[in-house]
Formats: C-alpha cells, sequence, structure tokens
C-alpha cells in the first residue's frame, strides 16, 4: 500500500474545494465531462498561481482525474 499523502488537500483555496466537492458529489452523466473538465483546470489555475504546489497539484490530478505523471 501507498504512503498516506492526504495531507495534499489541506489548506487549498475555496474554489477548488468546491469543484472538488461538485466533481466528487456529481450523479449526472451529462454534465460529468464539463465536471472533469473545471476540476483540471482549477488545479491549473490553482497551481499556476502559487496556490497550491506542484506535488498538491499532482495529488489532486492523480487522485480525482486518473492522470499520472507519466502519461503526460
Amino acid at each position: 500500500m501507498g504512503v498516506d499523502k492526504s495531507y495534499n488537500e489541506y489548506g487549498l483555496p475555496n474554489y477548488l474545494t468546491e469543484s472538488i466537492k461538485t466533481y466528487t458529489e456529481n450523479t449526472n452523466a451529462m454534465i460529468a465531462d464539463c465536471l472533469y473538465c473545471e476540476l483540471q483546470t482549477d488545479i491549473n489555475l490553482a497551481e499556476t498561481g502559487e496556490e497550491i504546489t506542484q506535488e498538491q497539484a499532482w495529488y489532486l490530478r492523480e487522485k480525482y482525474l486518473h492522470i499520472s505523471r507519466t502519461e503526460i
């Protein structure tokens, strides 16, 4: 089992926390793609705006979007 890195979810900007909540609580398959893209955009904005670290950004991408560093 991997190392617990959930500490990367602390101190996130409010808009990113809301985006994660909206994405994870979604039950409407018709808007799932839009919410996925919105979450990806919010992670990127928070990272480039230096509101979160690169480590936090990759943790969130891997956990919620299932994107790994090796895929990019």
